[in-house]
């Protein structure tokens, strides 16, 4: 049963990351995480996550939780993935301990029926966009994730960046993402076959696994690439560690973000943030971040899904361009910092934690 005591030094705020890969929702839960601890106290429970304090056990979490943080009723598990929501929910309505739980739902499509129940009991809902709010129940507020601005921000020299990377050719055009259909990584490689012998100097990096049955996807990309005889500009480096993917996206010139379903998608307006304009598909919240097409802030290029063709004609039109390209690249950052900061997300979670505090 829970702590009756109330202790000036218990978290207010449990963040739980129980997948051991690094993910783009593990992306978007460490730069969430090192903002509230600012003016939360906060804890990491499983894996870590870069930039946040070293995490504490499920088993330590659940102890830590039977004491009441001071002048709470209860402390929040913000919670982001299925093994998430159990966990928290064993905390709740098992072991009756004084907390509540706060979901943040990405996805763009209907869940199914085990997450769907489990959605159903969380105390609050945050939706990353108008679209996700219309597949689940309980939402609280839409907030945008967003990105650290600081950390993800223009080079003061791209091709130094670009030459600090290690990676050959003047500049790059960039994919990040696991390695599958879904992913579009396929019309990614369709688009740099067909744009890169009208692009001398530039090379496409795919920057991400594959993980099961994809590696056999993966080995037909490669040996597409072998046979059009590209080998040595369409890399496939694997996962970039978390900690080096500022410094790839400096030094590139374009990043492209291709998947036939994206629930949200945060590469793109990290790239935006380094000052990389972007062309990607009508799928996740990527035509609010490129901006109206013609307006003077556009970030970037939205093409239909499966268009690989016009990926590489846009490519080759806006990398050939360099005013086009320089007016872009500005708008990419001043979009990115106006408009997904992480700060105006971290704000907007702040005030469903308030809410849920003020009912005690």
């Amino acid at each position: 049963m829970a702590d009756d005591r109330r202790d000036e030094g218990a978290a207010e705020v449990y963040v739980t990351n129980l997948n051991p890969r690094f993910t783009g929702v593990s992306a978007t839960a460490a730069a969430v995480l090192a903002g509230q601890g600012r003016d939360l106290r906060t804890v990491l429970v499983g894996y870590p996550l870069p930039g946040c304090p070293a995490p504490v056990t499920r088993r330590k979490a659940l102890a830590m939780a039977r004491v009441r943080p001071a002048g709470r009723a209860f402390s929040i598990w913000h919670v982001r993935r299925n093994p998430e929501m159990q966990l928290a929910l064993f905390a709740r309505d098992v072991l009756r301990l004084p907390v509540r739980i706060v979901f943040t739902s990405a996805a763009q499509r209907r869940h199914s029926a085990w997450p769907r129940w489990l959605i159903s009991r969380m105390d609050a809902v945050i939706a990353t966009t108008e679209a996700a709010a219309g597949f689940v129940p309980g939402v609280r507020a839409v907030v945008p994730h967003g990105v650290d601005v600081e950390r993800f921000a223009p080079a003061a020299d791209r091709a130094a960046a670009w030459a600090a990377t290690g990676f050959p050719g003047d500049y790059g055009i960039l994919t990040v993402g696991r390695i599958r259909p879904e992913k579009g990584t396929d019309l990614f490689v369709q688009a740099m076959m067909r744009a890169l012998p009208r692009l001398p100097g530039a090379v496409a990096v795919v920057a991400g696994m594959a993980k099961g049955g994809d590696e056999a996807f993966l080995a037909r990309l490669k040996a597409e690439v072998a046979a059009a005889g590209l080998e040595g500009r369409i890399l496939f480096p694997g996962e970039v560690a978390a900690e080096r993917m500022p410094a790839l996206m400096q030094g590139c010139r374009l990043l492209m973000a291709l998947p036939r379903y994206e629930g949200y998608g945060v590469t793109p307006i990290e790239a935006m943030a380094c000052g990389v304009p972007i062309i990607a598909s009508q799928t996740g919240h990527f035509a609010e971040f490129a901006g109206r097409a013609g307006g003077n802030d556009q970030a970037g290029l939205i093409l239909p899904l499966e268009d690989a063709e016009g990926a590489a004609e846009a490519a080759v039109a806006l990398l050939s361009d360099p005013a086009r390209h320089a007016a872009l690249a500005a708008a990419a950052r001043e979009r990115a910092v106006r408009l997904f900061s992480v700060e105006r997300e971290v704000a907007g979670i702040r005030a469903v934690y308030d809410g849920l505090w003020a009912q005690g």
